[in-house]
């Protein structure tokens, strides 16, 4: 049921149904993720997300946000983000690799691969609140955790110069999702970084481990240094042009907005500001040599045209100039009982050992549907994705799914897909077909 908003397009949810699903969420073990109930839970949190994004880009009530927030659900939105990251490592690889598993479509395990993106996306949305944050209470630990994980990815990986290649696709339909989960982990890494960032806003109002695993345990103070140096949402494509990412997509910069820091810049900036700034983060890091000097990187970085974008950072500035003259104190280590995090962990070792098994398992059950299954699948989603709701979320114009520049045209077929010319849409039919197929055919029905 779709409702109005004034003055902002159509609404997903009325708050007593977002009330009523938020309500509903629950945590699955791994050998049911992609089961009937785990699917149905997934459109819950897709709706979620998509009228929490609407309520907070129309300045409007969150009620999404409140909904959760009062019911307690932001702990088992954490655990269920875990359990599909775990899903991806463990069962993932296992299932793709077994010799008698060639689905008749790979729909259903591409809804299991992109869920982790959906409540990433909702998480970001929702953690800039405080009272949000504070509720995720000890599972805030297994949040920074996560975050530390896919940031320190965004900061390994290098990107190549060039914007993606269209070669020959993969010679399976299993191996072209294992690459779509590849460039998926992208945009979630990205997502992770701005959660970071909200749970540094907050560190006074969280737990005291909080603190102490960003600064001790993970040192993320020099990871976000190894960001700002390499800076992998920034490349050059193939023409010599620069380009950016933002918004799940990358753009082109023009000349003029080249030195315009981008909100993955920003977001950076905002956390190494919370955790350098604070008295009681600059007493329990420990600024040895190694540390010191991979901060000292930063003043290279503080320009005048930076501080003119973000005028804080001047007080940063000079905490730099002060720490290059003289040695900060070691930090006192007190004996505390220290909280730590507990859910992947828990995930893990109930499921060691037995990643084959659940493959197995999820090969007889929620990954060998029949075709009116798929079809109700994608019937389900297609009333998900409402198309008119959709266009309202995004901020610019579609992207052609072949060569990725501005689209005019839909698909007739399945009214998904967009194309800038005939010529992309003929290029791309070779993938376009099967989902095409399943949408058409769930429009029918």
């Amino acid at each position: 049921m779709a409702a109005e908003l004034t003055g902002s397009g159509k609404a997903v949810l009325l708050s007593v149904e977002a009330a009523g699903y938020a309500e509903s969420l629950q945590e699955f073990p791994l050998r049911d993720i992609g089961s009937p109930r785990w699917f149905r839970q997934h459109e819950y949190i897709e709706k979620l997300n998509m009228q929490a994004i609407i309520n907070a880009t129309a300045d409007q009530d969150e009620f999404v946000k409140e909904h959760i927030y009062s019911l307690g659900k932001v702990p088992t939105l954490i655990h269920e983000l875990i359990a599909v990251e775990v899903w991806k490592q463990k069962v993932f690889p296992v299932l793709c690799q077994l010799q008698d598993f060639n689905p008749k479509s790979t729909f259903p395990i591409y809804i299991v691969v992109h869920h982790e993106a959906t409540i990433v996306n909702l998480l970001e949305t929702i953690f800039y609140h405080k009272d949000v944050c504070e509720s995720a209470e000890e599972a805030v630990l297994d949040l920074v955790d996560y975050c530390h994980r896919k940031v320190t990815l965004l900061a390994a990986q290098s990107e190549s110069c060039e914007s993606q290649e269209h070669g020959q696709p993969p010679s399976t339909s299993l191996a072209e999702l294992q690459k779509q989960s590849h460039e998926l982990e992208f945009d979630i890494s990205v997502k992770a970084l701005s959660i970071l960032r909200y749970i540094t806003d907050h560190i006074d109002s969280l737990p005291l481990s909080v603190p102490a695993r960003l600064l001790n345990t993970h040192n993320v103070l020099c990871v976000l240094v190894r960001l700002l140096e390499h800076c992998p949402w920034s490349r050059y494509n193939f023409k010599g042009e620069l380009q950016k990412y933002a918004d799940g997509k990358w753009y082109t910069v023009p000349l003029e907005d080249q030195l315009k820091i981008t909100k993955l810049d920003g977001q950076v900036w905002i956390a190494l500001y919370n955790l350098l700034l604070r008295p009681e983060c600059q007493q329990r890091y420990d600024f040895n040599n190694f540390n010191k000097t991979q901060l000292l990187k930063l003043q290279g970085f503080l320009t005048e045209v930076l501080i003119d974008q973000l005028p804080n950072l001047v007080e940063l500035q000079r905490f730099l100039g002060h720490l290059a003259m003289v040695d900060l104190p070691i930090p006192k280590k007190n004996l505390i009982l220290e909280q730590v995090p507990d859910i992947r962990d828990r995930i893990i070792r109930e499921s060691s050992n037995k990643w084959k098994a659940i493959a197995k398992h999820l090969v007889k059950t929620a990954f060998n549907p029949s075709e009116q299954d798929l079809l109700e699948q994608a019937h389900r989603l297609a009333e998900t994705y409402n198309l008119d709701v959709m266009e309202n979320l995004i901020p610019e114009h579609p992207k052609c799914g072949f060569c990725g520049g501005e689209a005019a045209k839909r698909c007739s077929r399945c009214q998904v897909e967009w194309y800038c010319a005939r010529d992309c849409q003929v290029k791309h039919w070779s993938k376009h077909k099967k989902a095409c197929d399943l949408m058409a055919g769930a429009g029918k029905t």
